[in-house]
């Protein structure tokens, strides 16, 4: 119930515009009902052969719906009495036409003032979620697959915008028109309206079972649809080596197998969904029979008159499609909230990387970065992954990270820009724990570049300048030129206009580290890190890079992770890590001499 009242919310935003769809709906079940009595003396007109029968008198002022029809009836009469039968029919005919004008004219401004609602909202959520999804933690995504936030953030947002207008409809159009109708029914015969409380309890009964079993299946469905998007996802990405692999047959039938299980579990939704439909109206013609065989016995005894009676059907008619469309709409306000509940694992979960209210400004790097006693460990049924690490990186200063894969050295790094919180110890940057700096201020004191080129689906120019403001092009192609990338830029068919496809996919892998490096080089941060920088490199471009890479730590705070020892042999110190424990620091020259874990790992390469 939480997730319906949530998603209310967010129609506060359009206020105006839910008022105009709410008195719309108000006003079209309004002239729905108000149809039904004016039916009542046009059947009268159509087929008394008794003129006499027409005639009435002034009713007196007792209000309620008895002088209402009373009242009615004696304007008829007027009119009979002034114009003719055949005149006075055309006036009856008249305004039941501009009773069922207005009727649809409303209905159509209610959709018309709910469009805008609903892709309003369906806007908003997006926008939420997108936020969210970039405020969230690395450790989140660690957890969940990228195809199932993916499928959160398109499906079932598109999930919540149909259940919308359901919603509105089902509270304000549908029970006045069904009250309405109801309050006529009750008028005309309390004895046959006992029959139409039956049906709708009934159908409450059967549609309460299988909206509730539609909630669930509407959930399961919506996550297989996601495990069908990470399927693709991970497909589209790793094409290179499910080829190589000759792992299309596996790919093939891991996806018909998600594929399949989506088809059978989606079946079975609509199974029950489109069940409505035909029950309510198997329910309605059988309580309609009944109505049929009861209500002509008192016509026959003379305790009805026939147009009232085929106006109590009509009535009738216009309690079960209302109903049905009730039904249909709690289907999928089921649905919405279903999905919702989807949305609101993203939305409500928790963000353990926070800025402190009183968190402090940092607008420049003083003098040093210290790692005092950290220990982090992922997930604590894991165990650590780093362990009583103390590590002092004076300003000015290159510090190398070297080790196994999985000794800790790209954890390390990404504990100082807090993409991750220690979960013990402290690291300090000007003698301050970073958690009480604010969180933009610190990372704007860092250029990164990871092991992975990652760039996006744009221009050269874009992705170089990506994140910062009030850049010129000079600046950028002065950052190019540093890192080697400006020959192969203007070598391309747009220069630094050239959009360079999904991941720099257009671009060879040296290309697209290169351009990450001078993304770095542009920001002309005070500390940089740079995550195995040259891994992606070939020789010749890796010579090209490394001395860029030279030149642009002078004077600057660098931490360095690298495989390739002879890129790292000019560090100010040299850290080497082993199951997250540093266990030799020191210069090259003095770690060789140490006969340790160091000069192991150089003797391998050098092999």
């Amino acid at each position: 119930m939480n997730s319906f009242w949530r998603l209310m919310k967010y129609l506060g935003k359009y206020r105006g515009l839910v008022l105009g769809n709410i008195v719309s709906n108000i006003l079209t079940a309004v002239f729905t009902v108000v149809a039904i009595p004016l039916l009542a003396p046009f059947l009268n007109l159509l087929f008394s052969e008794d003129d006499s029968r027409l005639l009435r008198e002034m009713p007196p002022d007792s209000g309620g719906i008895s002088y209402a029809n009373d009242w009615l009836n004696y304007q008829l009469s007027q009119l009979i009495i002034q114009l003719g039968k055949e005149q006075a029919l055309l006036y009856v005919i008249g305004a039941i036409i501009g009773a069922f004008f207005l009727k649809n004219l409303f209905r159509y401004l209610a959709l018309f003032f709910m469009a805008p609602v609903r892709n309003g909202v369906v806007r908003d959520l997006r926008k939420q979620l997108f936020n969210k999804v970039l405020d969230l933690p690395l450790a989140y995504f660690s957890e969940e697959r990228k195809g199932d936030t993916i499928s959160r953030v398109s499906s079932d947002v598109q999930e919540v915008e149909g259940s919308i207008l359901n919603v509105l409809e089902a509270v304000f159009r549908e029970p006045l028109i069904i009250a309405g109708s109801l309050g006529y029914m009750v008028y005309v015969s309390p004895n046959l309206t006992v029959f139409v409380f039956g049906l709708i309890l009934f159908t409450a009964f059967i549609i309460g079972g299988i909206g509730r079993t539609l909630k669930r299946s509407s959930s399961i469905v919506q996550e297989k649809l996601g495990n069908i998007v990470a399927i693709l996802e991970e497909a589209l990405g790793g094409l290179r080596i499910i080829k190589g692999f000759n792992a299309e047959d596996y790919q093939r039938r891991k996806f018909s197998r998600e594929n399949n299980g989506y088809r059978i579990t989606l079946t079975r939704l609509l199974w029950r969904r489109d069940l409505s439909s035909p029950l309510s109206e198997f329910l309605g013609i059988s309580v309609v029979a009944i109505l049929l065989w009861y209500g002509s016995r008192l016509v026959f005894s003379g305790n009805m008159d026939a147009e009232v009676f085929l106006t109590f059907i009509f009535a009738f008619y216009n309690v079960i499609d209302p109903a049905k469309s009730f039904s249909k709409a709690y289907y999928h306000i089921q649905k919405g909230i279903g999905a919702m509940e989807r949305i609101e694992l993203i939305l409500d979960a928790p963000n353990a990387i926070q800025e402190k209210p009183d968190a402090l400004p940092i607008e420049d790097f003083q003098s040093e970065i210290v790692y005092r006693d950290v220990r982090f460990s992922y997930r604590d049924e894991e165990g650590p992954v780093l362990r009583d690490i103390d590590l002092h990186i004076p300003k000015g200063k290159v510090i190398a990270l070297v080790g196994p894969s999985g000794a800790g050295k790209s954890t390390i790094v990404d504990l100082l820009p807090r993409f991750y919180d220690v979960s013990g110890g402290q690291i300090l940057i000007d003698g301050k724990d970073i958690r009480d700096y604010k969180l933009r201020d610190l990372r704007s004191l860092m250029g990164i570049v990871s092991q992975e080129a990652i760039l996006f689906n744009d221009t050269i120019y874009n992705n170089i300048v990506f994140g910062l403001n009030d850049v010129r092009p000079e600046q950028v192609e002065r950052a190019a030129r540093i890192a080697n990338a400006h020959d192969f830029i203007t070598a391309t068919e747009h220069g630094y206009e050239t959009n360079i496809g999904d991941r720099g996919n257009k671009l060879s892998g040296g290309q697209r580290q290169r351009l990450t490096i001078a993304r770095a080089i542009l920001k002309n941060p005070p500390i940089l890190i740079l995550d195995e920088a040259t891994s992606a490199l070939d020789s010749e471009s890796e010579q090209l890079v490394q001395s860029a890479l030279v030149e642009l730590m002078k004077n600057r705070t660098s931490i360095v992770i690298a495989h390739r020892l002879s890129t790292i042999q000019h560090a100010d110190e040299i850290v080497v890590m082993k199951a997250g424990k540093i266990i030799e620091r020191g210069d090259h020259r003095h770690l060789l001499e140490q006969q340790g874990e160091y000069r192991k790992l150089v003797a391998l390469q050098a092999f």
